[in-house]
């Protein structure tokens, strides 16, 4: 699913208005439409709103709303922020049409603006859309600090009221809505992606209004939000006479004393992901304890006791991982030279591997083209220095990734995907049950197994990170946010490829 600019959208709005034919008073109310499906499942008719409606496009999108759940027997009351005397045409179709169903709106402005908010009802945001472009300032800014003052459930008509579709290191932030849901308009922003915007976004539910695919098709756009339809795309299903031979095998450099929980884990993920044979090197004092907790690996016991000293032989492997609780010994620092300068295939490199590179980045240099880096934010802060705002990081991200023909998989709520050609996939699945210590080496297992069966890395980082945010949400159904850890990502992995498959 590409993420448009808001210029891009209003394209999109304008070829189909163009070309399914279709009028813009007609798109609006298939829009609102979506939006009181949604509201309606929520909440039953004895549910009270409040819609706070601009005299824009997005202000006609609330009074259409507050139409369509009038006609569906609920109670509305309507107030217009009226922040200029210019009128959208959309806006007073739909103000003559709410009227005809007997609802006269109540007009705020600079002289009258103060009203009374039941903490009972629910409030509808509909004040400003995505055509904004500069910050909300004035009476109307103290409004929305009333507003947000409020503890009710607020729900935002596709942005949230002062919020920018795409850069917000400009903005004020106070003079935003904080939203508890946001209904947005076939695709999300890009806005919604960054961290510093969940206080206003909340979270978001995107809505298929019918645009026309054959825009959506042909748009250019950098950035991907990574839907189903996408990933099924990517998935491989397993022939009749495949073997075990045809799936590749993997090679995981990762333990150390104290730490071989993070081994036991990448290698568990790397096998339930696909991968054909897995071979372990482990410093000596895990070798039995990764044959007892996973006989189905073979090991390779490393000269040293406690960490990881000399690197095998890794010319028939199809795939290696490096880092999970790998340890920053002076030996083992080698061995990740020796094994970037080696390596012929792209590697995937986590954990203490990151931080032995971000004190060796000239060693950047010589990685494998495509090699697939996992870093959380702290280990990206390390490779690159810090940043300012949530943009800068994005941009800080694409360009590491474009400088150093690299993808860079940088974890985290929306887990962002950068790769070579500045193209961004962020991932749709994932929560925050997932927060817990051992998460990430589960992924690098699961990206380790899928570039041993021959997806590409641009292919294995998307497929993998997906799958891997599907398996918590199905534990977090089963097991809660709070009691997850990071063994049950592994062990719904099962049931989260069933489901891509289903």
């Amino acid at each position: 699913m590409k993420i448009l600019t808001a210029e891009q959208t209003r394209e999109a709005d304008v070829f189909t208005i163009k070309n399914e034919p279709i009028s813009s008073t007609d798109l609006m109310e298939r829009a609102a439409q979506t939006c009181t499906d949604w509201i309606t499942k929520k909440y039953d008719n004895k549910t009270v709103f409040t819609i706070f409606c601009g005299v824009g496009n997005n202000g006609g999108d609330g009074l259409v709303i507050a139409r369509q759940l009038i006609e569906k027997a609920y109670q509305v009351d309507v107030l217009v922020v009226e922040f200029s005397a210019k009128h959208s045409a959309n806006f007073e179709v739909n103000l003559e049409r709410l009227q005809k169903v007997g609802l006269n709106p109540v007009f705020l402005s600079k002289d009258m603006h103060d009203v009374y908010i039941n903490k009972d009802v629910v409030v509808i945001d509909a004040i400003f859309g995505s055509g904004l472009s500069k910050p909300i300032t004035g009476w109307v800014a103290d409004f929305i600090h009333e507003i947000n003052a409020e503890e009710t459930t607020k729900i935002a008509i596709d942005v949230p009221s002062g919020l920018f579709t795409e850069d917000n290191s400009e903005n004020i932030g106070k003079n935003i809505i904080k939203a508890d849901v946001t209904l947005t308009f076939q695709q999300p922003k890009l806005a919604f992606l960054m961290p510093q915007n969940f206080t206003y976004v909340g979270e978001f539910v995107v809505l298929a209004i019918g645009l026309q695919q054959e825009f959506l098709h042909q748009v250019k756009s950098k950035q991907v939000f990574i839907t189903k339809p996408l990933v099924q795309s990517i998935f491989h299903t397993r022939q009749k006479f495949e073997h075990k031979g045809n799936f590749g095998h993997a090679l995981i450099i990762a333990g150390s004393k104290g730490k071989m929980g993070a081994e036991i884990l990448a290698s568990k993920a790397c096998l339930r992901s696909g991968a054909g044979l897995l071979t372990v090197q482990v410093p000596k004092c895990g070798v039995a304890i990764m044959q007892t907790a996973l006989p189905e690996a073979m090991c390779i016991a490393d000269d040293e006791e406690k960490f990881i000293s000399t690197l095998t032989e890794i010319g028939n492997f199809a795939s290696i991982g490096i880092g999970p609780g790998l340890g920053q010994e002076q030996q083992t620092q080698k061995v990740l030279k020796l094994l970037i300068q080696n390596a012929d295939k792209p590697l995937v490199i986590d954990a203490d591997a990151l931080n032995i590179l971000s004190e060796n980045k000239t060693w950047l240099a010589f990685l494998p083209p495509n090699s697939i880096l996992t870093p959380h934010p702290k280990e990206f802060e390390r490779l690159v220095g810090k940043w300012a705002t949530d943009e800068e990081r994005l941009t800080l991200l694409q360009e590491f990734a474009y400088k150093n023909k690299l993808i860079v998989v940088l974890k985290g709520a929306h887990t962002a995907i950068a790769c070579p050609d500045e193209m961004v996939f962020f991932n749709s699945t994932g929560n925050p049950g997932m927060a817990t210590g051992g998460s990430g080496d589960v992924l690098t297992g699961i990206v380790t197994g899928l570039l041993a069966q021959g997806y590409a890395p641009k292919d294995a980082a998307i497929l993998g990170v997906y799958l891997h945010g599907l398996a918590g949400d199905i534990a977090k159904e089963n097991l809660g946010e709070e009691s997850m850890i990071a063994g049950d990502i592994i062990n719904y992995l099962p049931m989260a490829f069933g489901w891509l498959k289903g």
